[in-house]
């Protein structure tokens, strides 16, 4: 990631891709469950549907709790904000209207030897703000030093996705060859 000098109000963003050899069947089982997202991530540590809810929906509400050496623990309630079955899981971290946080993985079928489906295309893609997260709080401590924390921060997550990504390729490939 290169430098930017991005503010906050910027609503930067960040993505990481990786190319999976499995149909998005098999991976959009993998970036819907959201609770296998903890054992995939450093900084995720639970996460649990709300309202009775078992399945990943527009509207659906799951409850996320995180840890973070320089942030501390913190909870947060996302809203399903898109959901299209294979091609795109998206959730908002708080307020759906001015989240302080919105993600999503994008799965697309890549094209194999001949034209033949090969596998699936996989991003994760996330954006800050608009509203107020736990960075807030430190650009609000130290507000000459914003555009390094919010660059620190992305390629944090930047990091984060790219190995949360590989962890998916590696869950993913290795069912395909378990079912061969």
């Amino acid at each position: 990631m290169e430098w930017t000098g991005a503010r906050y109000a910027d609503q930067p963003t960040v993505e990481a891709r990786t190319r999976i050899d499995a149909p998005p069947r098999r991976v959009w089982d993998l970036v819907s469950d959201i609770r296998l997202m903890p054992d995939l991530s450093g900084e995720l540590q639970s996460v649990e549907w709300l309202d009775g809810v078992t399945a990943p929906a527009v509207g659906a509400r799951f409850l996320g709790r995180s840890r973070h050496e320089s942030l501390g623990e913190w909870e947060t309630t996302s809203y399903v904000v898109e959901c299209e079955p294979c091609r795109t899981f998206a959730w908002a971290v708080g307020d759906p209207e001015r989240p302080s946080a919105l993600w999503r993985f994008v799965l697309e079928e890549a094209e194999g030897a001949e034209g033949a489906g090969g596998g699936t295309e996989l991003t994760q893609w996330m954006r800050m703000g608009p509203g107020r997260s736990g960075l807030s709080f430190a650009i609000d401590r130290m507000p000459d030093k914003e555009q390094k924390i919010v660059f620190v921060r992305l390629r944090e997550f930047e990091r984060s996705m790219t190995d949360t990504l590989a962890a998916i390729r590696k869950l993913a490939e290795s069912a395909e060859g378990a079912e061969a």
